[in-house]
């Protein structure tokens, strides 16, 4: 047996199902109760690229990366080949504490919603998600590796 998903996009809301006729049935229930939209063939929702082929969905965040390296300011950097190099030690206190810590905690929440779809970048976020209470140069450093890496293949 064999299922289609069928993925549309109404207004801020995604339906997701594989039985299409309920998925319809669904779409004029809300649209009885609530003012809505049907805007097709989910493609873009949320920061996550959405492709349909016979193989299945992929789901990719490239032009989520890449605007968060543009906002971050290092688009022009050199690609690095390791989410962080393998000799770093990161400790509490190690470095010269950040003087406005927002930056790096946002920086942590963008690699965080990253990993959704790059487990590759996982281990090194949990380790530097634990620095957000005081972080230090430091680890802004090693969250910016992180980025460095991700524009070795965004996609």
């Amino acid at each position: 047996m064999t299922f289609t998903i069928v993925l549309v996009y109404v207004d801020d809301m995604v339906i997701v199902g594989n039985h299409p006729p309920a998925i319809e049935e669904l779409k004029q229930y809300l649209n009885l109760h609530f003012h809505m939209k049907a805007l097709g063939e989910l493609k873009y929702f949320l920061g996550l690229e959405v492709v349909r082929t016979e193989a299945g969905i992929f789901l990719c965040q490239r032009k989520y990366t890449l605007d968060f390296l543009t906002e971050v300011g290092i688009w022009g950097c050199k690609p690095l080949h390791l989410p962080l190099p393998s000799n770093v030690k990161l400790l509490a206190d190690s470095g010269i504490p950040l003087k406005d810590p927002n930056m790096y905690r946002r920086m942590i929440g963008k690699h965080i919603y990253l990993t959704i779809t790059r487990p590759d970048i996982t281990y090194s976020v949990q380790v530097l998600s634990q620095f957000m209470n005081s972080p230090t140069e430091d680890h802004m450093k090693a969250a910016a590796h992180v980025l460095k890496y991700l524009k070795s293949s965004p996609g």
